[in-house]
């Protein structure tokens, strides 16, 4: 693999946060700089770890950035959760984000997986 682009996970990533660019559109104006912010930070965290860690030397940075990009996904599904519970998320678009965002994860502890098994998977030159 040449570039993290070609990586699923990342695709699937980058898919998450511009749905959620839009899901927080709808959100109370006063939540502009709050929870609204805050899932938009975490929903770029993942694919910005993720192509970061790709491009680091060693495959052991490349497992921390994972591991960073799944912390935001944990703190993103927290962010979800407090936004459904508030009323800001209709229940049927949560359940969406919520199934994509397991996706993510799972998918994310994958390639974590995979990398701890074989230090030579998908890292050019490591």
């Amino acid at each position: 693999m040449q570039s993290y682009k070609e990586l699923k996970v990342w695709q699937k990533s980058i898919d998450l946060t511009l749905f959620l660019y839009k899901a927080v559109l709808k959100f109370p104006k006063d939540e502009l700089y709050g929870l609204s912010s805050q899932i938009k930070r975490a929903s770029v965290a993942i694919p910005s770890n993720i192509a970061e860690g790709f491009t680091r030397q060693h495959t052991a940075e490349y497992i921390q950035f994972l591991k960073i990009a799944f912390s935001s996904g944990a703190e993103l599904e927290t962010q979800l959760l407090i936004a459904n519970k508030l009323g800001f998320l209709p229940e049927k678009e949560f359940d969406r984000l919520s199934a994509d965002l397991s996706e993510l994860m799972r998918m994310l502890n994958g390639l974590i997986q995979k990398l701890k098994t074989n230090r030579q998977l998908l890292v050019p030159n490591h």
